[in-house]
């Protein structure tokens, strides 16, 4: 694995990180509540969270805890564990991934900070924030414009397979938005797309690979929901059973076994929610906290995937890659 450029994000602000032993001049533990859709605790990106948090002075157990919560992929259970995090006072919400789970944050309260790292959905066109700069309220945190990042991953699909026409879409509900930023799109890519939606978590993805098959798709482009997330491995296997080079928005996806993914570092972008937590943990107010974004990307290409599947990916886009999976 080729590791070209190292994932950037973050304003000055938030980069002048105090001193290690500030963490832990607070004088109490600290509650820090995590809101879930779907991805357990040991989640990679969590714990690169919470390591950043180790590395600015706290101690989980002694300065500071973890209520964690975790819907398990049921969204109408997100309400619930909410409230049980108010009850349970903690000092700091972070809702990270889809819509439902800031809402439901925002519902169960408009006092207790909220941290978001939003990959999902546009918090400013949905009203939780008023902007970028000066977000008002208790809600702050780290926006990824996922649905910009539709086209780019559909042009880089048609890069490296230039002669693929038809393509299969794997969306849901959470991922709606993008599915219709992909059907925009489309034919400024030179693409037909199949749209397959996916309902009832944890999807039946040999059935949608299967509906792919019928509808003579030659690539398939996974779109950004958490619910597909933990089901990465069986995307990838099932796109090399199927023959279909697949495309999705993580490199978790490429590091599984997809041919290619486009987006941002996971663990970078929830390491910037920490310093977040930090910065009011230590007095700052959400509302003054600008709502930043990631500016860097990574285009990950798995190798042994093409070569599994036949294929020969232009050295024009190997020179352009952030990693190259052999």
């Amino acid at each position: 694995m080729i590791d070209r450029r190292a994932f950037l994000a973050g304003a000055a602000a938030l980069l002048a990180a105090p001193l290690a032993v500030e963490g832990q001049t607070l004088g109490r533990v600290v509650k820090v509540g995590i809101l879930s859709t779907i991805n357990p605790r040991t989640t990679a990106f969590t714990e690169a969270m919470v390591q950043r948090l180790r590395e600015l002075g706290y101690v989980e157990g002694q300065s500071f805890v973890i209520e964690f919560r975790n819907a398990e992929g049921d969204v109408t259970r997100l309400p619930t564990l909410a409230a049980e995090l108010v009850r349970l006072n903690v000092d700091i919400i972070v809702a990270s991934g889809p819509e439902a789970t800031l809402q439901a944050a925002r519902k169960a309260t408009a006092t207790v900070p909220i941290v978001i790292a939003a990959v999902d959905f546009d918090p400013i066109a949905r009203g939780y924030i008023a902007s970028l700069a000066k977000p008002g309220g208790n809600v702050t945190g780290v926006f990824l414009r996922q649905i910009e990042l539709t086209s780019k991953r559909m042009q880089f699909l048609k890069e490296a397979l230039p002669k693929v026409m038809r393509v299969a879409v794997f969306w849901d509900t959470i991922s709606a938005d993008q599915w219709r930023e992909a059907e925009r799109t489309a034919p400024g890519a030179g693409l037909r797309l199949q749209g397959v939606e996916l309902r009832n978590p944890p999807y039946h993805l040999t059935d949608a690979f299967r509906a792919a098959a019928r509808g003579r798709a030659e690539a398939v482009l996974i779109l950004m929901s958490p619910i597909f997330f933990p089901q990465r491995a069986q995307v990838a296997e099932l796109g090399l059973k199927s023959q279909l080079p697949t495309i999705c928005g993580f490199s978790q996806y490429a590091h599984a076994g997809a041919l290619m993914s486009y987006g941002v570092n996971l663990n970078e972008m929830f390491r910037q929610v920490a310093l977040y937590i930090d910065k009011i943990l230590k007095g700052a107010k959400p509302a003054d906290l600008p709502v930043e974004q990631p500016t860097k990307f990574e285009l990950v290409l798995n190798l042994k995937t093409a070569k599994a599947l036949g294929l020969t990916i232009p050295r024009s886009l190997l020179l352009r890659a952030d990693q190259v999976i052999e």
